[in-house]
């Protein structure tokens, strides 16, 4: 008589696919999304701006940090 092994199910008992990411995983591709989006804004109205001259700099600065 032959013995049963015991095998664990790595797949859900409700028939789907669970993927679980960790949180950095779908916060990096988000920052580096808005990083883009505000590059791409504010390359052309950097002299039409109306908001606080702190935040250009800010913003400049960033951008200069990140073309090295």
């Amino acid at each position: 008589m032959s013995a049963r092994t015991h095998t664990r199910s790595t797949h859900p008992a409700t028939g789907g696919a669970e993927v679980r990411l960790p949180w950095w995983a779908v916060a990096l591709p988000a920052i580096a999304f808005a990083a883009l989006l505000l590059m791409i804004v504010g390359t052309g109205e950097a002299q039409a701006a109306t908001t606080d001259p702190a935040v250009g700099r800010l913003l400049e600065r960033i951008m200069t940090l990140m073309s090295r």
